[in-house]
Parts: structure tokens; C-alpha cells; sequence
């Protein structure tokens, strides 16, 4: 029977950070745990699958090869072993979130960077033909003074003597024998007597890098660029988490962008709307003509297939459509008002036949104050 997938047993998305997955996982821990479902071997199984998701994602070098790879991409055994580890284990890790670390002696105290989030306005240009940009983003890296050790040049940390260099205590609490972070050195194992002038201890220093980032072809308002490793540096020698920039389209002064498609108003005369004619529109490859069909009304839609936006996604462009408002002159002069008006007192001798739909409008106008 197939696998069924890892982020699927553990009810998250694909972008879900260690802090979630843990979550995630805990709560299916605590549901389906054989202690609380004596003989219900369907709880067991999904006991038994949980468990197996969140070594896998919980891991990062394993999370990034079944990103890339699927279950191909792992030891399946190596995740099926810790079926083997029984059941009090994984209670012990659920038990150790609690208290601050993820139990097993001597594990180290390692933690992956924090990932940053970077808002990026772009114009709709920019988003249309691709571009590369520079960012400037506050970041926390590496002590290059104690290359993250937190320790002073020239001295190392010591040995914690409460925990023995474990990073944990064990406590006893009812019948359950829990690991708990030591108090002392906060689970590094290690005491810092002479801390880094540079970083007091802490390993990582505020600073700004400047990174190039590539928008692709496409991008829309609201997609992520991700760029992995940029994000803050990990602590005690953890993998540096991501850095997500957030595309943000500016207003644009002519186009409106929906989808791959491109809206744009086009304000025509009363003479060509009404005797037709061809105009010239803007696109963002240049200019080019439509024809304009005579009795046109306002609101009509024309349609300039590919002239709109080839998506990040798309094989092909999407379309400009042009949405026609009849412009209402102003500042006449007295032979144009003549002449408009003349126009008129000729259009009421045969107002069905030059104005249907005001025809139409005033017979359902009637209509309704008559009920």
C-alpha cells in the first residue's frame, strides 16, 4: 500500500515551520498513543505514521531530500526504525516539548535559524519581463570574533556540572521519569566563563547583508521568493533558517492587473463611439490599434489576446482588455452647442430609433410605478 504523504498525516502545508510540525505532531501523539487507545489498532497505525512523518520533517537535511525527492528521496527504514524505539519514547518527546526540549540524552542543543519575511514592491513592468534587485535586510549571523562559540578568543566553555555536559536533568513526575532542560546551562551542556566582548556570550551579532534577489518572469501580488540559508543564523551550530520575499505590486497609472489578464479604460469621443473609427491604446510591449465598431455604448470590451501577462505558471500570455468610456465634451464653445443641440432636436423626432435603450429604460421605469 502506498505512503500516504508526510505533510498530509500531519495535517500541515508544505511551508510549515519546526515549530508547527511539533505541534502537529504532539496533538496526534496525544490523540492516537496506544496508552490511551488499548486495542485499537487503527490508533496504533496512525500512532506508528505520525511518528514517521515527523522524523522525517522534523529533520532538515531529510525534510529537504522529501521536498525534492518524495519518499524516494529517504531511508524508509531509517524512519521505520524508530518504530522500533516503542512507544514510551515518543511520549518521552512529546513530554520533553513541553518542558523545553525534545528528550535523549546528550542530544545537542542545536536550533535552526529563524526565518525572516522581506516586503518587495516591484512595478507591474518589473513583474512582466523579470528583474534582478538588490535588498538590504537586519539579520542576526555568526560572531566572526568567536565563530559562534559565545566563548572569549583564546578560552573554551566549560563542562555544566549540573547536567555533566547532557543539557538535560531527569525529573520525576508521578510514574513518568522526564528529561528536562537544565536550568543551569539552558541544554548547551557547556557554561561560558569568559563570554565574547563582541556578542556577550550569545554567539550571533546583529548586522545587515545585502543579497541579490531574482524576480522571475510573471510574479504576481502576494507570491514568495524563497532564498534558503539567508535567513538568521542557527544557534550552536544549527542550519541558518530562509528569508521569504513577499512580491508586492505597486499601483499601476494606466493597467490593472487580474490574473494574467490586463484591464485598461479607454476614453473615446462621442463621435467615434457613435460613427466608429480606430484608436490607438498603450500595452506594455508598446502601442497598438483597435478598431472601434460604430454605435459603440460605454462599457464595451475589446479584447487584444496576448497582450496581457505570461504568468510564472503559463505557457502563454494572458490578454488586454480595453474598456471603452464615452468621454461627455466640455468647455463648447456656442457653435458646438448649437450644433449638439440641433442633433438632439433631430434625435427626438425618432427617439426609439436612435435611442433603444433609453426606449427600453423608460418603458421599465413606467412599469414599475404603475405596480
Amino acid at each position: 500500500m502506498a505512503k500516504r504523504d508526510y505533510y498530509e498525516v500531519l495535517g500541515i502545508s508544505r511551508d510549515t515551520d519546526e515549530n508547527e510540525i511539533k505541534k502537529a505532531y504532539r496533538k496526534l501523539a496525544m490523540k492516537y498513543h496506544p496508552d490511551r487507545n488499548a486495542g485499537d489498532t487503527k490508533a496504533e497505525e496512525k500512532f506508528k505514521e505520525a511518528k514517521e512523518a515527523y522524523e522525517i520533517l522534523s529533520d532538515v537535511s531529510k525534510r529537504a531530500a522529501y521536498d525534492q525527492y518524495g519518499h524516494a528521496g529517504i531511508d524508509t527504514s531509517a524512519a521505520g526504525a524508530g518504530h522500533a524505539q516503542g512507544f514510551g519514547d515518543a511520549f518521552s518527546d512529546i513530554f520533553g516539548d513541553i518542558f523545553g526540549t525534545r528528550g535523549g540524552g546528550g542530544r545537542s542543543n542545536a536550533h535552526r535559524g529563524a526565518d525572516l519575511r522581506y516586503n518587495l514592491e516591484i512595478t507591474l513592468e518589473q513583474a512582466a519581463r523579470g528583474s534582478e534587485t538588490k535588498i538590504r535586510i537586519p539579520t542576526m549571523a555568526i560572531c566572526d570574533t568567536c565563530n559562534g562559540s559565545g566563548a572569549k578568543p583564546g578560552t573554551t566553555p566549560k563542562t555544566c556540572s549540573t547536567c555533566d555536559g547532557h543539557g538535560q536533568v531527569r525529573m520525576q513526575q508521578g510514574f513518568f521519569s522526564i528529561q528536562q532542560t537544565c536550568p543551569k546551562c539552558h541544554g548547551s551542556g557547556k557554561m561560558i566563563t569568559s563570554p565574547c566582548s563582541a556578542c556577550h556570550g550569545a554567539g550571533r551579532i546583529k548586522q545587515h547583508k545585502t543579497l541579490n534577489v531574482k524576480i522571475p518572469v510573471g510574479v504576481d501580488d502576494g507570491d514568495r521568493i524563497r532564498l534558503s540559508g539567508e535567513g538568521e543564523a542557527g544557534i550552536n551550530g544549527g542550519p541558518a533558517g530562509d528569508l521569504y520575499v513577499v512580491i508586492q505590486l505597486s499601483s499601476h497609472p494606466v493597467f490593472q492587473r487580474e490574473g494574467n489578464d490586463l484591464h485598461c479604460e479607454i476614453p473615446i469621443s462621442f463621435a467615434t463611439a457613435a460613427l466608429g473609427g480606430e484608436i490607438e491604446v498603450p500595452t506594455l510591449e508598446g502601442h497598438a490599434k483597435i478598431k472601434i465598431s460604430a454605435e459603440t455604448q460605454t462599457g464595451k470590451i475589446f479584447r487584444l489576446r496576448g497582450k496581457g501577462i505570461k504568468g510564472v505558471r503559463s505557457n502563454s500570455a494572458g490578454d488586454l482588455l480595453c474598456h471603452v468610456a464615452i468621454e461627455t465634451p466640455v468647455n463648447l464653445t456656442a457653435r458646438q452647442k448649437e450644433l449638439l443641440q440641433e442633433l438632439e432636436d433631430i434625435s427626438q423626432k425618432d427617439n426609439s430609433r436612435h435611442s433603444p435603450r433609453a426606449k427600453s429604460w423608460m418603458e421599465k421605469a413606467r412599469e414599475f410605478f404603475s405596480e
